[in-house]
């Protein structure tokens, strides 16, 4: 699948310290060990779109933070290997394009152009490998054979459970649970919310999560060694992690509504066949976004979309200042006021970096690179950046490199162009 095309990004002067970011499982900001040092590869794993719908704030904002990451990791010397899937088939797919009226596969590729037309306006570095799980069709099913193989998956008896899905066994591993930290119960509710099925007759164990859904009278199929079907969610990332980037993945990450179950059982299920206790060394989820007091989701009917704001004019650098106004771990809100502030704020750092001359920029460099460094802490960034703004407007300076610097770091770090 066809990524979109990179924003240019300038290269800064000096290295900012190595980053640290909170890990969901050990429950603790700590170091990202990626690779040996500068030159070395940074690999991530990010969860993509199931385009249904179009792009909404709560997706810009993930995506946002994974980019602060991934520019982070370009100032600090990395080659970065990223890795984004898209669940081109999967039944909200199929749902919306029958309420619709056209083809499924239509709608899954007219949405994710308009996600990268998004992306591209909110000058998010594409990943190096961009993959729908219907292109992963050959790895899933030989992810999936090796658990059968291995007893970590067992298929449905069709006289009980009416059709001969492959399940995968939540016990496989010993360590399963360990991402999310969440009790049976808690797993339980999440499960049955997230598009598990607990009831399932014929499972095992309510948790045993789909590997493999056969063959539905008009749903698409591929053709397997244990019947024709076609991938569970889960497995699907799981398949392409291993397959384009191997073990040890540096981070995988996503949205917080993915910890259970989603990012729990890709872990799993890379795990049991790897023999490896961690699928990636460090798993990073951001927060959600909310609007009229709710988290935004398609679900719910609440959403902001990227192209709407784009369409009514709000600039695309307005917009992703907003998003990065607010912590990126932290649930918070969007408003019309906090897309104004962002528009001001934009303003004026246009105006302070256009001057002949400002103050010296390599404090206010540094402690940008340093509070990103620190589990991208983007409102005291901004806050820096505000402060040497207003004294480059209002006091003036005699650097007349400065200004130029400044929106260098700006361009380089935070993605926002001047």
């Amino acid at each position: 699948m066809q990524s979109w095309s990179p924003a240019q990004v300038p290269v800064l002067p000096g290295r900012g310290p190595e980053l640290r970011l909170y890990d969901t499982s050990d429950r603790q900001v700590r170091p990202v060990a990626a690779g040996s040092g500068p030159g070395s590869v940074a690999t991530m794993y990010v969860c993509g779109i199931t385009p249904y719908d179009a792009t909404h704030l709560g997706h810009a904002a993930t995506y946002l933070a994974f980019d602060l990451i991934h520019r982070l990791w370009l100032d600090l010397g990395h080659d970065v290997h990223y890795v984004q899937n898209v669940t081109d088939v999967d039944d909200p797919l199929f749902e919306r394009a029958a309420r619709d009226g056209i083809d499924w596969r239509e709608l899954g590729d007219r949405e994710v152009q308009l996600f990268r037309e998004d992306m591209t306006a909110l000058r998010v570095l594409p990943p190096r490998e961009y993959v729908g799980a219907t292109e992963a069709i050959p790895e899933v099913v030989e992810l999936v054979e090796k658990m059968l193989a291995s007893g970590a998956a067992y298929v449905v008896d069709p006289e009980i459970g009416e059709y001969p899905d492959v399940y995968y066994r939540a016990d496989a591993t010993p360590q399963f649970g360990y991402e999310s930290g969440y009790d049976r119960d808690t797993m339980l509710r999440l499960f049955a919310e997230r598009g598990g099925d607990p009831d399932r007759t014929g499972k095992s164990d309510q948790l045993d999560a789909l590997l493999w859904k056969a063959e539905r009278p008009g749903e698409p199929s591929w053709p397997s060694p244990f019947g024709a079907g076609r991938p569970g969610w889960h497995v699907e990332c799981a398949a392409i992690a291993l397959s384009r980037i191997g073990s040890g993945i540096d981070i995988q990450g996503g949205g917080r509504d993915l910890i259970f179950p989603h990012h729990e059982f890709t872990a799993a299920h890379a795990e049991c066949v790897r023999g490896e206790r961690r699928f990636a060394r460090h798993y990073v989820h951001a927060g959600m976004i909310g609007w009229d007091g709710h988290k935004m989701s398609k679900s719910r009917g609440n959403l902001v979309l990227v192209s709407v704001l784009r369409a009514q004019g709000a600039p695309p650098a307005a917009i992703r200042l907003g998003l990065l106004a607010g912590h990126y771990r932290a649930d918070r809100s969007w408003s019309q006021q906090l897309l104004d502030e962002s528009a001001a704020r934009l303003q004026r750092w246009r105006t302070a970096t256009t001057l002949p001359a400002g103050p010296d920029a390599t404090d206010v460099i540094a402690r940008v690179r340093k509070y990103l460094a620190d589990d991208l802490d983007t409102p005291k960034a901004i806050a820096a950046l505000d402060g040497w703004t207003t004294d480059a407007l209002e006091y003036g300076g005699h650097d007349e490199a400065a200004p130029k610097l400044v929106a260098t770091a700006i361009d380089a770090l935070l993605g926002v162009e001047l």
